[in-house]
């Protein structure tokens, strides 16, 4: 069972001259395209802010949780080619923001946004549209990646 997640994970924390403008900590996870791997990018997504000094139940991990649980559910979803992974992405930036990255290898699909109360799915990226300070979507050579930037701080 376990043998549908490959997961690999780089983490790294930028420190005295290094840090500049460099992320202020990063972490890089390669997660099966399956349901189980959307499901851990979000788990491992809380862990990592509770070590940033943002616990779990804090307004900033939840909402990271939220836009990670949506990204990855897309990637899985919408970006899945069988046997390709999708990549999470978590960038410390310096002003107390969060990136969110989610990388799929599909670059053939566009994203959508469905507005019509009928249909049944679509609204997910409302949802990131509303917490995300900005997002947006990058082409790569092989797929696409949907990123968005979270403000950690209470907004004012």
């Amino acid at each position: 069972m376990n043998s549908e997640i490959s997961t690999q994970i780089s983490t790294r924390i930028a420190t005295g001259a290094d840090a500049g403008d460099a992320p202020l900590g990063e972490l890089t996870l390669r997660l099966s395209a399956t349901p189980r791997g959307a499901r851990l990018a979000r788990r491992l997504a809380g862990h990592q802010l509770t070590a940033w000094g943002h616990p779990h139940g804090s307004d900033a991990n939840h909402t990271a949780q939220q836009v990670v649980a949506e990204l990855a559910a897309n990637a899985v979803t919408h970006g899945r080619v069988p046997g390709r992974d999708f990549e999470l992405r978590l960038l410390l930036l310096p002003e107390d923001t969060l990136r969110v990255e989610v990388s799929d290898a599909r670059a053939d699909r566009r994203l959508r946004i469905v507005t019509n109360p009928e249909e049944e799915g679509g609204r997910g990226l409302i949802l990131v549209w509303v917490l995300a300070r900005t997002w947006g979507v990058a082409e790569r050579d092989v797929g696409k990646t949907v990123w968005a930037e979270l403000p950690l701080s209470e907004r004012r």
